[in-house]
């Protein structure tokens, strides 16, 4: 999720990940059980030049209570969206309910039905698709491509020091990579 963090909130400088292995047997095509020998989740905690903290957990053991399989939060100081790959909800500050909690009673707001659904301008076509059409335009016609080698390695560069960060148990800076 790099490439996520640095187009939209700015260069990863540092972090801390926890990687989980929940489901420790698992079920091959043939039905014959097997011990797992990768992990099936990852906690990252990510500390961005632009002073953001961000949080990303990716898991194959979650059972998906959400409007899309993947979806990011982003909440600020003057409101918060939830992005997924084809619907965003905001909520302004302004608009923020100041519920009471009070653990003796249920909750009596719907929480979700707060959140204001932002109208689509157009219709997207899948993003994946629409990198892959730019970098062979890129290749076959010498276009500009946006996203260099080291954008690539700039991502494979958070990869190697999340695992680390999980092997070692600490918190990672990491360096800046320059052409």
């Amino acid at each position: 999720w790099h490439y996520v963090l640095e187009e939209l909130f700015g260069r990863v400088t540092a972090v801390s990940c926890v990687t989980a292995t929940h489901v420790p047997e698992r079920v091959d095509e043939a039905n014959h059980p097997y011990a797992a020998t990768a992990d099936d989740a990852a906690y990252g905690i990510f500390e961005l030049d632009s002073g953001v903290i961000a949080q990303i957990n990716s898991s194959w053991a979650v059972r998906v209570y959400r409007d899309e399989l993947v979806e990011f939060q982003v909440d600020g100081t003057e409101g918060s969206a939830i992005a997924g790959l084809r619907n965003c909800r905001v909520q302004h500050r302004a608009l923020t309910p100041k519920p009471v909690w009070n653990p003796d009673l249920p909750a009596t707001e719907d929480f979700r039905a707060q959140w204001a659904e932002v109208p689509d301008n157009e219709e997207f076509d899948n993003g994946f698709k629409v990198q892959w059409e730019a970098y062979l335009r890129h290749v076959v016609a010498g276009e500009p491509f946006r996203w260099d080698f080291l954008a690539g390695a700039r991502g494979v560069q958070l990869a190697e020091l999340g695992l680390r960060s999980a092997r070692e148990g600490a918190r990672v800076e990491v360096p800046e990579l320059r052409s």
